[in-house]
């Protein structure tokens, strides 16, 4: 079946346009309650980040929820860990989180748990999907006594903030220690800071101030830059980025210096190498990971197993070969030990604990992986003819990837969320790779009618 709602993860749009109305919202919100429907009333927990469209989704969402007879569990702002979490804690039946991550704020999206606090597979959203596009049938409605209830979940914040902390050893605490978060005016502005309060940091908070049309703006994880005058400015040890929904994370160093997902994973599975601790000293990343990964964990003992983008696929990887540790670059960083999604914070105080227990800064456990030169160049398109079908920009890739050789490569593919292709080439000359990308973005533009 070809998609028309569900993307690599969930349903994502400009709010109050197709498919993020608050029509398709409702209608999930029934979908989803019908299939979980069987020999108890559904319960669902809806979470959001602090977009203003927020309302008008979780209002919709959980209307169909109560429609179809569940009850809708409303926690307000939280991280999409948070969710995952939860769900899984209060023996819920499925969660839902309305955020867009990273995107500004008039857009929004949809991501989905299950009962285990996985998010769902493609062949349940599209099936859930089959069901949302269906003309309503009132028939299936609930009616009477068996029409659901929402309930607003006050102690959300505090059951999440308790989880988080078991990220950072046991018996130690953050006294002494500076730490510059920024919160992206996201999910995170109240739990994250909070966290870090109650393990004994000095918090130097940025982007809490959300107002609904400030999530992402020029703060958060896709502007470390921010943070990083912020960390210089204030003598910090440390900084943590999170984004909108606080899934990913990108930390800076004490000298103002970003540290990526690929030198977080690094950092992470040299350890536990090191300790004996990780399956098959095997670590799942994604396409997009950078090459030096793979020699990192090589010069370890370990090796990379590649998926496609999402960390839904990294995700599912790791529990088909029972592995524990995996990511993407971007900044989501999952340990299944702890928890089923990625988790800004508690990747975070992970890299903190290591900190604190080896005494030594981020700077230093960065060193573990050195990343070649990468050079990332999104296009638009208009279209999205398959990509081996373009003869023009195969032919060009062939020829720089003869030239590049075993030192760099490239990868070409496809945002799965937005109308955008991303160029990505690796190598050992900045310069030359910042023009074969260009020239690659270039014939993809014409080629799409971008």
């Amino acid at each position: 079946m070809t998609r028309e709602l569900f993307g690599t993860d969930g349903i994502r749009g400009k709010a109050n346009r197709f498919p993020m109305t608050g029509e398709v919202a409702m209608h999930l919100g029934r979908a989803l309650t019908r299939r979980l429907q069987g020999r108890h009333r559904p319960r669902i927990i809806i979470g959001k980040d602090t977009r203003r469209s927020c309302y008008l989704l979780e209002s919709a969402i959980a209307s169909g929820i109560c429609s179809a007879g569940g009850d809708a569990l409303l926690l307000g702002p939280m991280p999409t860990p948070a969710v995952a979490f939860l769900v899984r804690s209060m023996r819920a039946d499925a969660g839902v989180m309305i955020s867009a991550s990273h995107n500004p704020y008039d857009d929004n999206g949809v991501k989905l748990f299950g009962p285990d606090g996985f998010k769902f597979s493609d062949e349940v959203e599209l099936a859930l999907e089959a069901q949302i596009l269906q003309p309503p049938d009132e028939s299936q409605w609930a009616d009477g006594a068996a029409i659901g209830r929402t309930k607003r979940l006050d102690d959300a914040l505090g059951r999440y903030v308790v989880f988080a902390k078991t990220a950072f050893p046991d018996g130690m605490t953050l006294d002494g220690v500076r730490v510059a978060v920024d919160c992206a005016h996201g999910a995170a502005y109240r739990v994250a800071p909070l966290a870090l309060e109650e393990l004994g940091a000095k918090v130097v908070p940025v982007g809490i101030a959300p107002n609904g049309i400030n999530i992402n703006d020029g703060v958060g994880s896709l502007y470390p830059d921010h943070l990083a005058n912020v960390v210089r400015e204030n003598d910090c040890h440390i900084g943590i980025c999170l984004d909108g929904d606080a899934d990913r994370i990108i930390v800076v160093d004490e000298n103002g210096v970003a540290v990526d997902g690929d030198q977080l994973m690094a950092m992470h599975a040299v350890r536990l190498i090191g300790e004996g601790r990780l399956h098959e000293n095997t670590l799942v990343a994604t396409v997009m990971s950078n090459l030096a990964l793979d020699h990192c964990m090589a010069d370890h003992g370990g090796r990379v197993l590649r998926t496609q983008v999402g960390d839904r696929y990294v995700v599912e990887a790791m529990r088909s070969g029972g592995y524990g540790l995996g990511g993407e670059q971007s900044g989501h960083v999952i340990f299944l030990s702890h928890g089923t999604t990625g988790d800004g914070l508690v990747c975070g105080l992970g890299v903190m604990g290591m900190m604190v227990r080896e005494g030594r800064s981020v700077s230093e456990l960065a060193k573990v992986l050195e990343p070649l030169p990468q050079v990332l160049v999104n296009v638009r398109v208009a279209s999205k003819p398959p990509l081996d079908s373009l003869e023009q920009l195969q032919a060009q890739i062939r020829s720089v990837e003869s030239e590049l050789g075993t030192s760099g490569r490239v990868l070409v593919r496809y945002s799965g969320t937005e109308r955008k292709a991303r160029v990505m080439v690796e190598g050992p000359d900045i310069k030359r790779i910042q023009g074969l990308a260009d020239e690659l973005g270039a014939t993809l533009v014409r080629a799409t009618g971008g």
